[in-house]
């Protein structure tokens, strides 16, 4: 019994690990942050078409054109920018 335990654990650990990557149907990852600490996120598809969130994008493609380092959408603004623009655009 311990052994079969140990196991589902085993799996579950390695579905968390993999399923981590997975976006949601309808949503977008992006990388927000600092030039050294960017974390990932992902956004409603619904936010790119709002003119504050288009903003941001037009600053990533000054920055980044279409070649963003992180591999997924970078964006070029602190975490606390993103953060107050998603709440925003969520009300």
């Amino acid at each position: 019994m311990a052994i079969r335990f140990t196991s589902v654990l085993t799996n579950a650990k390695q579905m968390i690990t993999k399923n981590q990557l997975v976006v949601p149907k309808g949503y977008v990852p992006v990388y927000v942050g600092e030039q050294t600490d960017k974390k990932r996120y992902v956004v409603p598809l619904s936010f790119l078409s709002r003119p504050a969130f288009q903003e941001l994008l037009q600053r990533a493609e000054d920055e980044f054109g279409f070649n963003h380092p992180m591999g997924a959408l970078t964006i070029p603004c602190t975490e606390q920018t993103f953060f107050t623009l998603t709440s925003q655009l969520r009300c």
